[in-house]
């Protein structure tokens, strides 16, 4: 039999972009909800419990509401909202991490799809925190530039169709330094220190570009920026969909780099003394709806590429 999905949320950003993946696939069937039962509590529990599995695709509190109407241990679950990513009683959905991720992701009732901020960073930072090269206390600086579709559909409609002069230029926000992404961060990587992280939203449809920096002295072995692309090279190795690039960047950087697609590239730039990691990726791709895809995949023992 084929299993089930439902997608609880599918009006939004992420449950459109998962629905649009699904939708042609014929080796799994999807549970619609009827529009006018979309708010009704009892038809959405019934589609729940009847569901193999179920994306949520919901703020947080809602997210939270859901799973409690769940009342079977068969129905699995892939949250992509913040409300479960610092859970440990969840699985984090972020495969490439190492192959013991990967088989716990397989095996999961309950997997927390990263945010699409995080994605970048932990991607930039957790080899070299495994590989005890950057210390749990490292001070990390991090910025990442967006397009517009992450803020979801309010902010989509405002740049599309209501647009203010500010909005034609880059604009930072978060500044007061309390980002909801950092405890994921610090869950994840086993940092110690809180980095300094800015967001930057910009007149682009969609596409991040998470830079982390570092002093390479701070480092344990005073590593060149040529050791470490080697390191990330070494981790990722035989990844589909997060690869390194061959060599330090030393050109031009675009930030809607993999548009359309669940792919991610790292990028090291720098020398002997600083460095910068640079990860680019589709928010709604890699960040958000082709990793909750992926992540189905695992959990279903399907070719975790299909569809994406």
């Amino acid at each position: 039999m084929k299993p089930k999905i439902f997608i609880d949320g599918r009006e939004g950003t992420t449950g459109l972009q998962i629905f649009d993946r699904l939708g042609a696939r014929s080796d799994i069937e999807l549970l619609l909800i009827d529009e006018s039962k979309r708010k009704d509590a009892s038809e959405r529990k019934r589609l729940l419990n009847e569901a193999d599995l179920v994306f949520l695709c919901l703020p947080d509190d809602a997210a939270q509401e859901s799973v409690s109407l769940i009342e079977n241990d068969r129905t699995r679950v892939i949250d992509a909202s913040t409300a479960h990513r610092t859970n440990p009683e969840w699985v984090y959905g972020f495969p490439e991490l190492s192959k013991k991720q990967r088989e716990s992701i397989a095996a999961a009732n309950r997997v927390a799809n990263p945010g699409c901020h995080p994605t970048g960073i932990i991607a930039a930072i957790y080899p070299l925190i495994t590989q005890k090269i950057l210390p749990a206390d490292y001070p990390l600086t991090c910025i990442s530039l967006t397009g517009y579709s992450g803020g979801g559909k309010s902010m989509i409609s405002a740049y599309e169709s209501a647009k203010t002069p500010d909005m034609y230029a880059p604009r930072m926000y978060g500044l007061g330094l309390d980002h909801k992404h950092l405890p994921e961060i610090l869950a994840v990587t086993g940092l110690q220190r809180r980095p300094v992280f800015c967001p930057i939203v910009d007149d682009y449809y969609c596409g991040i570009a998470a830079t982390v920096s570092l002093h390479n002295n701070m480092l344990k072995g005073t590593p060149a920026s040529e050791d470490i692309l080697r390191v990330l090279a070494e981790h990722y190795s035989g990844e589909n969909f997060v690869t390194v690039a061959p060599s330090l960047g030393s050109g031009m950087l675009e930030s809607n780099w993999g548009e359309g697609t669940n792919r991610l590239e790292l990028t090291v730039s720098g020398n002997d003394e600083t460095t910068i990691i640079t990860a680019r990726f589709d928010n709604l791709g890699k960040g958000a709806s082709g990793a909750a895809v992926q992540n189905m995949n695992i959990m279903l023992g399907l070719h975790e590429g299909i569809g994406l």
